[in-house]
């Protein structure tokens, strides 16, 4: 009998000493939470109201009879009053201004200062959009004070190939490429076709004392800032 006692309890612990560990539930240490914001979610096409600032370039004739142009620099300012959300009204006045290459000539004058002050108006139109950016075409008419006297030093524009001071008509082909950065704030490129018509009221070394058109290229990079009041 004591045998067969000591026989089963050794039995139960071997038993019980082979038997597998019971695993505890292992608890994960909390994962931070993040929230997703997307800065362009408010963008929308409903403003009435916008206006544009920017660095602009400008290549311009200074004279009928000069065969390269001038490269210049300046400020664009523009803005918008929207009718529909597809159509609206662009005023813009742009200031070029640098140095332009003058005609061989006996008074020593070379690089003189020039100047092209536009302004022009028009309607323009809201292409593709969505809310990372849009493209939108605008045609503008108005004129262009071409200042082209002021370094010659009182000798008279013919002299150097230029026009004379003046007023004239000027057309702007082309549009806007934004990119929007905010509901508010959007970065501006507007390339343009510029057209303007100088005449001269000489005709010494002129073949023609009519009106001549000039067509050059021109474009700015800025900011736009769109105005909360609705349509």
């Amino acid at each position: 009998m004591l045998c067969a006692a000591l026989t089963v309890t050794a039995s139960a612990q071997s038993s019980s000493s082979s038997s597998p560990a019971v695993q505890q539930p292992s608890v994960s240490a909390p994962q931070p939470a993040y929230i997703t914001v997307d800065p362009l979610a408010g963008v929308r096409y409903d403003n009435r109201y916008d206006l544009s600032v920017g660095a602009a370039y400008g290549h311009i004739h200074a004279g009928p009879i000069l065969t390269e142009g001038a490269n210049l620099g300046g400020l664009d300012v523009s803005g918008s009053y929207w009718l529909t959300r597809r159509l609206g009204l662009e005023g813009t006045g742009r200031a070029y201004l640098g140095t332009s290459g003058a005609a061989p000539n006996t008074d020593s004058i070379n690089g003189p200062f020039v100047a092209e002050y536009m302004f022009a108006a028009g309607p323009e139109w809201l292409g593709p959009h969505n809310k990372h950016g849009d493209i939108i075409l605008h045609v503008l008419g108005g004129g262009a004070y071409g200042d082209f006297e002021k370094d010659l030093n009182g000798h008279p524009p013919k002299d150097v190939g230029f026009y004379n001071n003046q007023v004239a008509p000027a057309v702007i082909f082309g549009g806007h490429l934004d990119l929007n950065r905010s509901p508010q704030w959007v970065f501006r490129i507007t390339p343009d076709a510029l057209y303007t018509r100088y005449s001269t009221d000489y005709s010494t070394n002129i073949s023609s004392s009519g009106g001549h058109n000039n067509w050059n290229f021109g474009i700015s990079v800025g900011m736009q800032y769109k105005f909360k009041k609705k349509r």
